[in-house]
């Protein structure tokens, strides 16, 4: 894990696919060629899915689902101007509520 810089000029813990391979690969005792190329086929399944309009449901983990967002009215403040924003979708994840609740009875509360 490693230690990132935000812009708040805070240190947050971070994990990267890397770091996920290697502890997956170290706790299964697979090679990490192995566990990255099912890493990257996982992420590449969820991405293809919702490209293609359906949702992803991982029972006691989340959801990776598709949003729409409604058109708006937006101002490029360069030009002082205002532009309509399409309507668009974007993708989203909802967490399972097991995983809310371990995140919140297993992690301390952060001040800014």
């Amino acid at each position: 894990m490693q230690t990132q810089k935000t812009h708040q000029n805070k240190y947050k813990e971070i994990m990267t696919k890397a770091d996920i391979v290697a502890k997956i690969s170290e706790k299964l005792g697979l090679e990490k060629g192995d566990v990255q190329a099912t890493v990257e086929s996982f992420m590449e399944e969820v991405k293809t899915s919702l490209e293609s309009g359906e949702n992803v449901y991982l029972r006691g983990f989340g959801s990776f689902i598709i949003k729409t967002r409604a058109e708006k009215t937006g101002r490029n403040i360069s030009k002082n101007t205002t532009i309509k924003i399409p309507a668009h979708n974007i993708p989203a994840f909802k967490p399972a509520k097991v995983f809310v609740d371990g995140v919140k009875s297993n992690t301390e509360v952060k001040n800014n």
